[in-house]
């Protein structure tokens, strides 16, 4: 098996959410078997950011399910998406 890099779209509760706060979050979040490859920022509409999270999780079974789990059980977090998967 190999690595695989996947983009996941962590969307808040609202546009008035800690988007710093909700990235730290994140990072603490992040199961340990994940790798961390960068956060960007992508403005939606009327205000509301979402977070771009770039991980890379072993090419398994399950893949980024953990990632999102982990994501999606955190406080102001609405909805998680996994935008993109490529292969390293």
């Amino acid at each position: 098996m190999g690595k695989v890099i996947a983009q996941i779209k962590v969307m808040p509760d609202d546009a008035d959410t800690n988007l710093d706060a909700l990235e730290d979050s994140l990072k603490e979040a992040l199961p340990e078997e994940a790798e961390l490859n960068g956060i960007k920022r992508e403005d939606v509409a009327f205000g509301l950011v979402a977070l771009l999270v770039n991980v890379g999780v072993e090419d398994e079974a399950g893949g980024t399910e953990a990632v999102e789990e982990s994501f999606a059980g955190i406080e102001d977090v609405e909805s998680v998406s996994v935008e993109d998967v490529g292969r390293v």
